[in-house]
């Protein structure tokens, strides 16, 4: 049982606190538009990682995880979400709308956006796929490999990934007051230096492996 909570802890640090992709976005949705939007990016994001994860079960069950480990299919989507995460990040490099009072005015994107942005982001980065590899192999041990309650664990264990990625963009949007027209241009430029910066790296690295 202490084996097992240490396991669901280290799962939930490693999900949520990943400096990847999907952690900037979330930070940066949530600063521009608040809580509610920084939330539903969240969402996307743990749906991704639920079919991430209902995949590679169902891949161990069928004893066919030599494909996600297989050098020339993790080279293709390693490429492929580098070129992606590349076309996210020059979407940062817009200037925010200015208001008279030198805040910034943002629209707020639409629901099904918003969803969507977390769950590709996510989903095309190819350490999330390993991740989940690691967590899906090291847990199935766990339950002896039992497909019903390998489901209700990660179900458990998304349920509080979410709840952390709630708590991240709550705290993150509190700083949206203080913003100004320059404060947000550095902070999207930022943002998506870094997106560009990890596509550029995840093409490199798999390109020339």
């Amino acid at each position: 049982m202490i084996s097992l909570i240490y396991q669901t802890v280290v799962i939930v640090i490693l999900l949520s606190f990943s400096f990847g992709p999907a952690f900037f976005a979330l930070l940066n949705t949530s600063i521009k538009h608040g809580s509610r939007e920084g939330s539903l990016l969240a969402i996307g994001v743990v749906l991704s990682d639920l079919f991430v994860c209902l995949l590679v079960i169902y891949l161990i069950s069928l004893g066919a995880t030599r494909y996600i480990q297989d050098e020339k299919n993790q080279r293709f989507m390693g490429i492929m979400a580098g070129v992606l995460l590349v076309v996210f990040g020059s979407f940062y490099f817009k200037k925010p709308v200015k208001k008279s009072d030198d805040t910034i005015e943002l629209a707020s994107p639409s629901t099904k956006n918003l969803i969507l942005k977390g769950f590709f982001l996510n989903l095309l980065n190819p350490a999330v796929w390993l991740l989940w590899l690691g967590n899906v192999t090291a847990v199935s041990k766990t339950f002896n490999y039992s497909v019903i309650k390998m489901l209700i664990y990660f179900g458990i264990t998304l349920g509080l990934v979410l709840t952390v990625e709630i708590f991240k963009a709550s705290l993150a949007s509190k700083i949206k007051r203080y913003l100004t027209e320059k404060l947000m241009r550095m902070f999207n430029y930022t943002t998506g230096v870094l997106l560009i910066a990890f596509g550029i790296g995840l093409m490199y690295k798999h390109y020339f492996s």
